[in-house]
């Protein structure tokens, strides 16, 4: 009996089941992760209420970048597929799935259809089920442990690469935000009839986001709705050029599901791999798990947490499948219409049709396509109305893109260094980083630099892509943070290997990239450092994946350090069986019982 009172205030003691993840999410000082690190004996109350101290001074607790009407989800014994709880969890899926339909994506697609018609649709979809089983990766920590991963990164990371890994995925947005500006203007150029110079359109992005901002005011679900209208309007837009053109079904067809490029050439190979960096976007991993939390699910429940997974996945499958038909328009419309034409030939077709566009394309040079040739192209060979309607859904893409980038960027923000700002500065900080150099370029270079960095920023954005992808693999494998619902044996292969093919494929973008450098000692020997610098710290975070996969040398490895924040969660799960967290209370108390034998 006294064994048993004990063993009863020694589970009171410990965090309690629903606490462990809060603990972690609060304790985002190193003081306080420093405490995670006691011996079993350790007094976890006086812990506890050290914690809660600190986390009442935190951004967290005073109102962070979650959204204050979490939707409710209805509530029944039943966990059979149900419609009306799939309509409860969309939302996070679609407004994820935006970054599928931004400009740079748009403009790749553009290109891959002009180089090498339809045949690499079949990767166009590869990369769109790679993103989706990322995004399932994210979904599901933002689910199981009820922080973003971001958050995770915090608590896991020591100071330096955490502030490390901080400065890259922000350098990710802004490159994401740099090309939504571009795409914008363009858009408004185009609609403008060239009245609106493209850095003018540049300006006007400044203002526009703001006012989008304010959707905020009117709830989660009308800002979802929002997204979905913009959505709606890219698949009318694209779809409108698809049907306009009329494309080969056949060749569509095998495209889609006969891999390979035959006859494609350096160019296709190229396009080939800038399809994976412009589909694939860094900080949507950490966009997707902090959306996922917007919707009010029971993680004391494993059976609502198993639910809340599928529901999740069932909406980023259906927004991924809207957002892959979408890109398969673009890049249908092009490969049909024009690939293997001329600039001459380009060029009489405008002047034909009086189009105020024509001199855009010069008659002696090589072709060279992107968002704003093709609208006019557009225009030149099926009317004026496709111009516009193309420039509107260009516009729409940019919008919606822009949107969920600061939401990206203040979630990132606030899960690394723990500290809020309001979304109107947050819009401020990034798009004046953002506008900086694309006004120079839009003032005093022309459309085809614009353009140019566009792609640069597609190859930008792959470079970025180890530091979500790796953090993700690595966490959603740790069973003190996902439980029972960390990653099996395949999804641990699959990943890998999509891990592995992303640090080749960079490898190779950053080798024809630097080939086309001028030859200099000095812009070489910059270059090495950051070569040097980004594989270094890519090597770091394959080796804490590598333990959360289970390296039992590299682990030994880890444990020789005085503090690993790896293992602050596995300690945890040591004195009160974090690798249980849906265990019963009767196997609670046992392992409480055998916590006080050992000490």
């Amino acid at each position: 009996m006294v064994q048993d009172q004990s063993a009863h205030s020694m589970s009171q003691e410990h965090p309690t089941v629903e606490e462990v993840p809060l603990m972690i999410m609060e304790a985002r000082d190193s003081d306080s992760m420093e405490e995670l690190c006691l011996e079993p004996s350790a007094d976890y109350q006086t812990m506890r209420q050290k914690m809660h101290q600190d986390a009442n001074n935190s951004p967290v607790a005073n109102g962070g970048t979650y959204f204050e009407d979490k939707i409710s989800i209805p509530q029944s014994e039943d966990y059979s597929f149900s419609f009306r709880k799939l309509w409860a969890f969309t939302g996070p899926g679609f407004l994820m799935s935006i970054a599928y339909l931004d400009p740079g994506n748009i403009e790749s697609d553009l290109q891959s259809g002009f180089v090498a018609r339809y045949k690499l649709l079949w990767l166009l979809l590869l990369a769109h089920i790679m993103g989706l089983v990322l995004q399932r990766l994210a979904a599901r920590l933002g689910v199981v442990s009820g922080m973003h991963l971001a958050e995770v990164c915090h608590s896991q990371y020591p100071r330096v690469p955490r502030l490390a890994l901080w400065v890259m995925v922000e350098i990710a947005i802004i490159g994401s935000d740099m090309q939504e500006v571009i795409g914008s203007a363009i858009a408004l150029n185009l609609l403008s009839a060239g009245k609106i110079p493209l850095y003018g359109g540049v300006l006007i992005t400044i203002t526009d986001t703001f006012v989008f901002l304010f959707l905020d005011k009117y709830g989660l679900r009308k800002l979802e709705a929002f997204f979905a209208f913009l959505i709606t309007v890219m698949a009318l837009t694209f779809g409108y050029e698809y049907g306009t053109v009329g494309p080969n079904q056949v060749e569509v067809l095998k495209g889609l599901f006969i891999p390979g490029c035959a006859d494609c050439g350096y160019k296709g190979a190229a396009q080939a791999v800038g399809i994976i960096g412009a589909v694939i976007m860094p900080h949507n991993l950490y966009l997707h798990s902090a959306l996922v939390k917007s919707r009010d699910v029971d993680r004391n429940k494993k059976e609502a947490v198993r639910e809340a997974n599928m529901y999740f996945f069932i909406e980023a499958a259906i927004a991924l499948f809207v957002s892959f038909i979408i890109n398969l328009f673009v890049v249908c419309v092009f490969a049909e219409g024009l690939h293997n034409v001329t600039n001459q030939q380009l060029y009489n077709m405008c002047t034909e049709t009086g189009n105020p566009h024509a001199a855009i394309f010069n008659t002696t040079g090589e072709v060279e396509v992107d968002i704003y040739k093709g609208g006019v192209f557009l225009g030149c060979k099926y009317g004026i109305a496709a111009m516009y309607i193309w420039a509107v859904g260009i516009l729409a893409s940019g919008q919606s893109s822009t949107m969920t980038g600061t939401y990206s960027g203040q979630f990132v923000m606030e899960g690394f260094l723990n500290l809020h700002w309001s979304r109107w500065k947050r819009v401020l900080l990034t798009r004046s980083i953002a506008i900086g150099p694309t006004i120079f370029v839009a003032a005093f270079r022309g459309v085809n630099d614009l353009t140019g960095m566009n792609d640069f920023l597609n190859v930008l954005q792959s470079l970025q892509l180890p530091f979500a992808l790796i953090p993700v693999l690595t966490f959603t494998s740790m069973s003190g943070i996902m439980d029972i619902f960390k990653n099996g044996v395949l999804n641990k292969l699959l990943v890998c290997s999509l891990a592995i093919a992303v640090l080749g494929i960079n490898f190779y973008l950053g080798f024809i990239s630097i080939k086309q450098l001028p030859n200099h000692w000095a812009l070489y020997t910059f270059i090495a450092v950051l070569v040097v610098a980004y594989i270094t710290f890519v090597l770091y975070l394959a080796w804490r994946c590598l333990i959360a996969l289970g390296s039992k040398c590299l682990e030994k490895l880890a444990c020789c350090q005085t503090t690993q924040p790896t293992y602050h969660l596995d300690q945890m799960s040591e004195l009160q069986t974090s690798d249980n967290l849906f265990s019963s209370d009767e196997e609670v108390d046992q392992s409480s019982n055998a916590v006080q034998k050992a000490d």
